[in-house]
């Protein structure tokens, strides 16, 4: 069942995918509720505390008794350390040598946003830190377990390189990855753990350590219903114990029903607002960085529309799928989730009505355009169940609500009132597309 892995240039793309989390639709916690959950699993980390004031991050530092600790902002993104505050302070990781030291640096970073690498310009704010003792270790790996396609099961992912961007090991030196598929009906074997853990270098001192760790990180991945359990670095101290250092733990958004505990443990504050606001309404919302917001139902078709889109020359400002039973009141809050962005240049509705029926979605779409007073273009594709009712209803509302029924036609319409709007609006131009017909 083990094998040695060389990674291609298509699974690096796809590893990149997966740790850097780009739009995930499962749930993320912070590092110190992850290391919480790691601990009620026997699994060793360092010792350390949550604080969320400078002074108990002083009160923290000074309860481990050590003369060095770590301090963590808590923000959901990767490359912490290397980023830099939005008051200039940079490092969102650092060492500190006294509890004076670690409230100082409390201060600058809680209440202000952490720009990394992955957060992007806006970056994102920090309202906890996570005070850990500093521990010296003699090797650092890298560990994680996500769910794969291929084989259609839990796979370990895991590196003698750790403590470094995985992407980076991927590309420079594939042989360095090892991979294991595991059978979810069998689960993860002594044997296999065994083995991995000696293809990894952990030495015959500490070699029941890590089996016992990797096979309680595969307990835990799936107990709690994981889609990514990833330690970096998983490490092997200076006092030969096995330590996970850092974790970074996802759930599966389908699994909330049964993981109540989990998933009482969402930090909103570190998601797009409108993606929140979008699964208060079970919308299913990404925001992206172009100018033509979209509203279809059906991810196969959202994405398509994406793909058409671009191909006229334009770029989707929003992934947004409304589902298969939408009701009017949900299509009025898609509309103004998506109107809510100011980069948004026009609206492209594209619905297949098998289950849902497109009289419902018009219905959605005149009361947005009539409550929101939308002055951008609404272009708007349907087809199948209740079609003709919504061409009518459409028709009949007298907006200035434009009605396509091929959607390369409804597509390129888009694109180009798209730029129409951009355009005047460079030039302080007003252009209304609100005024009814």
């Amino acid at each position: 069942m083990y094998r040695s892995f060389n990674i291609t240039k298509s699974f690096a793309k796809r590893a990149n995918m997966f740790f850097k989390g780009q739009q995930r639709r499962n749930l993320a916690i912070h590092e110190y509720l992850s290391m919480d959950l790691l601990n009620k699993y026997g699994i060793k980390t360092p010792k350390g505390g949550v604080a969320k004031t400078p002074q108990e991050a002083y009160d923290v530092a000074l309860n481990l008794g050590k003369e060095d600790a770590v301090i963590k902002a808590q923000v959901l993104a990767g490359g912490r350390g290397k980023g830099t505050f939005e008051n200039g302070f940079k490092g969102g990781v650092r060492t500190v040598n006294s509890p004076g030291e670690a409230k100082a640096f409390a201060e600058k970073m809680l209440g202000h946003k952490l720009i990394t690498k992955q957060t992007g310009k806006a970056g994102k704010i920090c309202n906890a830190v996570y005070i850990v003792e500093r521990k010296f270790v003699r090797r650092e790996y890298y560990f994680a377990i996500l769910q794969d396609r291929k084989t259609q099961g839990p796979v370990i992912v895991a590196s003698s390189q750790g403590g470094v961007d995985i992407e980076s090991v991927a590309a420079e030196n594939p042989e360095a990855i090892e991979t294991l598929p595991v059978n979810i009906d069998v689960g993860l074997t002594k044997e296999d753990a065994i083995s991995l853990a000696k293809k990894l270098g952990f030495s015959s001192r500490i070699l029941d350590d890590a089996v016992d760790t990797i096979q309680k990180l595969y307990k835990l991945f799936i107990e709690k219903d994981c889609t990514q359990v990833e330690i970096n670095p998983l490490a092997e101290s200076i006092e030969y114990e096995v330590l996970c250092m850092d974790a970074k733990l996802n759930f599966d958004d389908n699994a909330d029903f049964r993981q109540k505990d989990v998933f009482a443990l969402r930090d909103t504050t570190q998601e797009d607002p409108r993606e929140v606001k979008a699964s208060n309404y079970h919308l299913n919302y990404i925001g992206l960085d172009g100018q033509i917001g979209c509203l279809v139902n059906g991810a196969g078709l959202a994405m398509s529309t994406m793909d058409i889109i671009k191909l006229h020359g334009g770029e989707p400002a929003n992934f947004l799928d409304v589902g298969g039973g939408a009701t009017a009141e949900q299509v009025t809050e898609a509309f103004k989730i998506i109107s809510s962005d100011p980069q948004v240049t026009a609206i492209l509705v594209n619905i297949f009505g098998g289950i849902m029926r497109c009289d419902i979605i018009a219905q959605g779409i005149i009361q947005a355009a009539t409550h929101l007073s939308l002055k951008i273009p609404v272009i708007v594709r349907l087809q199948g169940t209740e079609v003709e009712a919504a061409r009518k209803l459409i028709a009949d509302s007298g907006l200035r609500i434009i009605s396509v029924d091929d959607l390369d036609d409804a597509a390129s319409k888009s694109v180009q009132l798209s730029k129409i709007v951009q355009l005047a609006r460079q030039a302080n131009i007003n252009v209304n597309f609100e005024s009814p017909i």
